[in-house]
């Protein structure tokens, strides 16, 4: 029973590494995946489990693009543009971050149902779709992560909080803000990575301060080999992303969502 608990939480963990930067929703994929092969743990677990698992999605951000954010450059002086950004970041956190803290329990008791992604899915796979064809041979103004400013990581930020509703994508969410708000497809992607940083962090450590930090010594095991798991999935699953929208766009990922869309709604009511 335990090898099989331990192998879920691998899937599990490959699942969150691919499509937790894909813009393809890493939260609605994990419910559909658990309604399909559940983790025989409690419900407070599994609750943490599914957003503490993305910290080791983070690390591989924190590890692939480490000298950009790193604020000593290599004459040990403090990089003022990379202060800057940290800035940019935080302030883009903020409008999630406060409407997550307020509204979590119920965004949780009352959307995290396979009816809500399916729609999340669909919609957001339309949209991205008529965005891309819109933006066609357009040259976007923003190309460098020094041109986003303040005003337009805030408004990255606005958009960020339509990934509270599961099947979104938070990924999904900041891209489309930010190519709509004039930001190139590596730029927003970019970007969407490094609003993951303290998103997560602040996310998982309220889930870890719900769950109160006690864990049995198996369900440590799972956390861990999910977590691990998904470091070593997301560093392959942004090298390949960030290889691919160089040369595409994101239309293939907004056909992918709505035929899903269409499974979940054909699996779950029929």
């Amino acid at each position: 029973m335990n090898f099989i608990e331990i192998l879920k939480a691998i899937f599990l963990g490959i699942v969150e590494g691919i499509t937790e930067w894909l813009p393809i929703s890493s939260t609605g994929h994990m419910i559909l995946v658990d309604e399909l092969m559940q983790l025989n743990l409690s419900d407070q677990f599994k609750s943490m489990f599914f957003v503490v698992i993305q910290l080791g999605a983070i690390l591989a951000v924190v590890v692939l693009y480490w000298k950009k954010l790193f604020p000593l450059n290599s004459s040990k002086k403090i990089d003022r543009n990379t202060i800057e950004l940290w800035g940019k970041i935080i302030v883009a956190c903020v409008p999630a971050g406060v409407i997550g803290i307020l509204f979590d329990d119920y965004l949780e008791a009352h959307l995290h149902k396979p009816l809500v992604i399916a729609a999340m899915l669909i919609i957001y796979g339309v949209l991205f779709i008529i965005i891309e064809n819109r933006n066609k041979g357009k040259r976007l103004r923003i190309n460098s992560l020094k041109d986003i400013s303040y005003k337009i990581a805030i408004g990255i930020g606005i958009f960020q909080i339509l990934s509270l509703i599961p099947g979104t994508s938070r990924s999904g969410a900041t891209i489309i803000g930010g190519i709509l708000l004039g930001v190139s497809r590596t730029i927003a992607a970019e970007f969407t990575f490094f609003l993951a940083i303290p998103v997560m962090f602040g996310a998982s450590f309220i889930k870890l301060l719900k769950f109160g930090f006690s864990f049995q010594a198996f369900e440590l095991v799972i956390l861990l080999v999910g977590m691990v798991t998904a470091f070593l999935v997301s560093i392959l699953a942004i090298k390949f992303l960030m290889g691919y929208i160089k040369k595409h766009d994101f239309k293939v990922f907004g056909w992918y969502r709505i035929a899903l869309g269409i499974l979940v709604i054909l699996f779950f009511t029929l």
